[in-house]
Formats: C-alpha cells, sequence, structure tokens
C-alpha cells in the first residue's frame, strides 16, 4: 500500500465536513492524480486508518457514518468537549440572545410574539442569531391568526449544552405570558429574568 495514498484519503476525510463515501474519495483522487485509484487501494487505506487512530493515543477515531467515512472524537472526552462546547456558546451569544434561547428551550413550541410579550421587545434579531448558529430551528407554523413561524431548540443546540433529552433542563419557574401588548415593557423580573443553563437553579 503506498503510504502516500494513506495521506492523501486520510487528508480527505479530515477536510470533509461530513461523512465522505469510498466512492467520493475515488472520484476525487482520479481527478487529483489524472489515474484511475483502484477502490480496494481505497479500501484498504481506510482500513488501516481505522487501525491506525484506535490506539489509545488519539483522542478520535475513523467512523462509518451514513454511508461514509467521518473523524469523531471518542467517547471518553465527551464530557469534556462539552463543557468547552457550553462555555463557548455562552461567550458568543449577548445577553439578549441567551436570554431569547432560554425562553425558547422552555417554551416550545413558541412563536416570536409569545417571546416578544414575555421580553417586552423586538426579537427579530436575536431570533436570526440564533438560526445563524443553528441553535433554533423553524419547526412549521402556528394556526393563530397570521400563521406565524413556529420555533423550538436544534439538535446542535442538545449537543452544545450537553444534553440528550430536554428533560434534563434546569428546574426554572414556570413562564406566564404578560397580558401587555407587544413592544410595551414586561415587568422587571420578567425582563430581567435570565435562564442560566448550566446549573440547577437554586430552590
Amino acid at each position: 500500500m503506498d503510504s502516500n495514498l494513506i495521506l492523501h484519503i486520510e487528508a480527505l476525510i479530515f477536510i470533509s465536513r461530513d461523512s465522505i463515501s469510498e466512492s467520493e474519495i475515488k472520484d476525487t483522487l482520479n481527478h487529483a492524480f489524472e489515474t484511475k485509484v483502484p477502490i480496494k487501494d481505497i479500501t484498504d487505506a481506510i482500513e488501516q486508518l481505522q487501525q491506525k487512530y484506535q490506539a489509545d493515543e488519539y483522542a478520535f477515531e475513523l467512523a462509518r457514518i451514513g454511508g461514509g467515512y467521518k473523524f469523531i472524537t471518542k467517547g471518553a472526552y465527551y464530557d469534556t468537549l462539552a463543557s468547552y462546547l457550553k462555555q463557548s456558546t455562552k461567550k458568543r451569544l449577548s445577553t439578549a440572545a441567551l436570554e431569547t434561547l432560554s425562553l425558547i428551550a422552555y417554551k416550545q413550541p413558541v412563536t416570536k410574539s409569545e417571546i416578544e410579550k414575555i421580553r417586552g421587545v423586538n426579537c427579530d434579531y436575536s431570533i436570526q442569531k440564533l438560526l445563524d448558529k443553528e441553535l433554533v430551528e423553524i419547526t412549521g407554523r402556528s394556526d393563530g391568526p397570521g400563521r406565524p413561524l413556529i420555533y423550538a431548540t436544534s439538535q446542535k443546540f442538545m449537543n452544545y449544552f450537553g444534553i440528550a433529552d430536554l428533560h434534563e433542563l434546569p428546574k426554572t419557574r414556570d413562564f406566564k405570558i404578560a397580558d401587555q401588548e407587544i413592544g410595551e415593557a414586561a415587568p422587571i423580573e420578567e425582563s430581567a429574568y435570565i435562564i442560566n443553563l448550566s446549573e440547577e437553579e437554586e430552590e
């Protein structure tokens, strides 16, 4: 087996955002080398890479996912990565965005108008930032007037905050939608309330 070929395949898998199949690897190598690379050579190279990254000295492994191959972190390091992702996500989110994310997490499925009634301010920008970061997603439309969009947290939200189910969210008081119109100031205890997603609320 040509060690140079293995390195090229390793590099392809490493830079692929999604899992990459053997046929995709073959097509890429054929184009890059201007020659036909046997599929068996690719299969053998992948097997060698899988054996290589099974060693304890590596924190990640080469796994077959969705009909292709992808480097993933080994389970032994999940808690450390989840903690880092949780903290780094918090740092990147503004207070307004974090508060909006908290409301969506606890009230989902929820519309923008329902969020704005609690926060007392327009939430267009915060919701868009959360959509851009793929922490929330649009799950449909409400049956109410104007059929507004419905928002919920995404799988990426679950991964970032290290939870497998929404029931694992910290306990908090029930939110009550204020009676005021959209845009009017919400009561201080509601507009200033920010949920800490990493710690249980003290009872």
